[in-house]
């Protein structure tokens, strides 16, 4: 097995994974918080998809400004729709698979900025920003989301149970 057959095994492992434990979030269950100072489990919920579908727009593209001088600023989604936002998850499951599938090692190792205004926040190559800004960034707060179902009374089976 190749890297780049490595690394979609390892994603369709993920993704399977982190499915699994937003389809067990209940509607009644979006604005509940463990303190007053997180964040809700919808907003989690929401990042995660948001998360995933970043990476066409990395792989495809150089930068990305969320808060452009000439521009709106980037709206990371708040669907309160468990079911709505499993299925934008699935829609951007299926995106960043097909870009994955179709990247290049060569692109991989292309620069990527973010920006916010202008300023460059980081640059790191495509390939280490797939991995760190999306999949491990994804996986962490997947953890925070199993944490704060348990916690809110919502049986999950364990993400790492196979």
């Amino acid at each position: 097995m190749n890297l780049e057959e490595n690394v979609l095994a390892e994603f369709d492992r993920e993704m399977s994974r982190c499915r699994r434990i937003l389809a067990s979030i209940p509607e009644d269950k979006m604005t509940w918080k463990a303190h007053d100072d997180m964040h809700d489990i919808c907003w989690n919920a929401n990042h995660i998809v948001d998360l995933i579908g970043w990476t066409p727009l990395i792989l495809s593209e150089a930068e990305f400004d969320m808060a452009p001088v000439d521009g709106p600023a980037y709206e990371t989604p708040s669907e309160s729709n468990p079911t709505k936002l499993l299925e934008l998850f699935d829609q951007n499951v299926t995106a960043a698979r097909s870009a994955l599938n179709a990247v290049s090692s060569s692109t991989l190792q292309e620069p990527w900025a973010l920006k916010q205004a202008g300023q460059t926040l980081f640059t790191i190559n495509k390939g280490e920003c797939v991995r760190t800004w999306v999949m491990n960034h994804m996986i962490h707060h997947r953890a925070i989301l199993s944490v704060c179902l348990r916690l809110a009374g919502v049986a999950v089976t364990p993400a790492y149970d196979e």
